[in-house]
């Protein structure tokens, strides 16, 4: 105690020697008690005697100005959280605790802007711990926060803020647009979300993938909802990226809702105005579940041509569109992009040749009757090139080559057209071209 008592003094003169009127405007009209009681608290603080310093804290706080110190207030909501712990069982002592700690952030952030950030995100941290069974009081709090904190605010506040208002959804206490609302605004603040270093990097993104989780298994985000809320936005503004993007995302997290004429418009408002190689893959894949081959083909290519996609995205690219001009009878085109996928992605090269094995396969050339075989020769090869660049392939490609083979011609007919086995034979057809040999029945 005649520590305490000394710090007192020795604080006291420091502070009102010399200098009366100066001392007064900052620690208040009765600025020896409110050092007194400062310095009371804050020697029990120090030794995490947070009862002792408990009653000392709440003179302070009676004498003291809230500008005189910052760490009066920060000090206090450490106190008021101890004590909120030790009255659980007592619901109304508890409530009003936790008011008090409300009242004390909001003081921070009036008297103590400079610290008001990490003011709020603290605040919506224990709005968070104290008010989980009351869903409409904490998301109104969150959301105020979030608005006034932004792309400041820490992110897993996001994901409380989102829980809040998808609760307060399946309980028939909020309406969809107001929950995907709060889902878009979320995305827009995490994605300017800075990061400090690779770990919280990281954390940032397993805290969006979470959040996009959340929005997904909640099925707030109908297809006929979207295409509600967002038909008359986007027609007020069509040339508005931002809410194309918005649109984009969402309805394509949703599931079977990109084919209808607001995603189609959205996503082309989105090549339009900042053309990438994922908006002319969008609009690919839109074309092709429309059967629009020439506008599919088109967009594939760009995405293609892309100078953002590399070599591995193109070779994915690549084997689509290979695989997508085959099904539409479009065999060359089929056969040119299967043959570079073997060229930009090695690992890809098996599944590449047993496409174009198949595309050979299927192909009816005109002519004699070598000339109509020949290309079971080269489906054979390519069938064969495919099991020896990936095994797993095997027994798949060892059928096509039973099937392929039955379609050999006979020596007797080899030998009216002066063709004989093993000889290399070139075979042109249908805008394609193979060296390959020749093999009889």
């Amino acid at each position: 105690m005649k520590k305490i008592v000394l710090l007192i003094c020795v604080a006291a003169m420091a502070l009102l020697g010399g200098n009366k009127v100066s001392a007064q405007s900052k620690y208040g009209a009765d600025s020896i008690e409110c050092i007194k009681y400062l310095s009371y608290y804050t020697e029990y603080y120090k030794q995490k005697n947070y009862d002792a310093a408990l009653p000392n804290w709440r003179q302070a706080y009676k004498y003291c100005p809230p500008t005189s110190r910052y760490s009066m207030l920060s000090d206090g909501t450490t106190l008021l959280r101890n004590l909120i712990q030790k009255n659980q069982n007592n619901p109304v002592y508890k409530e009003q605790l936790i008011d008090s700690l409300m009242t004390l952030y909001n003081q921070r952030v009036q008297y103590w802007p400079k610290y008001a950030v990490s003011s709020l995100n603290n605040k919506a941290l224990d709005m968070y711990n104290y008010m989980k069974d009351e869903p409409a009081k904490l998301l109104e709090g969150l959301t105020e926060i979030v608005a006034q904190t932004k792309s400041q605010t820490r992110p897993n506040i996001f994901l409380f803020q989102l829980n809040a208002a998808v609760d307060l959804y399946k309980k028939g206490m909020l309406d969809p647009e107001n929950v995907i609302d709060i889902y878009e605004t979320g995305v827009q603040y995490l994605d300017g979300v800075k990061a400090k270093n690779d770990v919280e990097a990281r954390s940032i993104e397993k805290t969006k993938t979470d959040f996009e989780s959340i929005f997904i298994t909640s099925q707030v985000a109908s297809c006929d909802n979207l295409i509600a809320l967002f038909t008359p936005r986007y027609e007020a503004d069509p040339q508005n990226l931002d809410l194309s993007k918005n649109i984009v995302r969402m309805m394509s997290l949703t599931e079977g809702c990109m084919d209808n004429d607001l995603f189609l418009n959205a996503i082309q408002t989105v090549y339009t105005l900042e053309p990438s190689a994922s908006s002319a893959y969008y609009l690919y894949r839109l074309y092709s579940s429309r059967g629009d081959v020439d506008n599919a083909t088109k967009y594939m290519e760009e995405a293609i041509n892309s100078e953002e996609s590399d070599a591995t995205a193109d070779a994915g690219y690549l084997f689509e569109l290979a695989a997508f001009s085959f099904k539409n009878g479009k065999n060359a085109k089929a056969f040119e992009a299967a043959q570079k996928v073997v060229e930009l992605n090695p690992e890809m090269a098996g599944k590449a040749y047993m496409l174009i094995g198949t595309i050979w396969g299927s192909t009816v050339c005109g002519g004699n009757e070598i000339e109509r075989r020949a290309p079971y020769w080269v489906a054979v090869d390519y069938m064969t090139k495919a099991k020896n660049a990936d095994p797993s392939l095997e027994e798949d490609a060892n059928n096509h080559i039973r099937q392929y083979s039955a379609y050999y011609p006979e020596a007797s007919e080899a030998f009216m057209y002066g063709v004989e086995k093993g000889q290399s034979y070139t075979v042109s057809c249908g805008g394609m071209r193979a060296v390959t040999t020749v093999r009889l029945q």
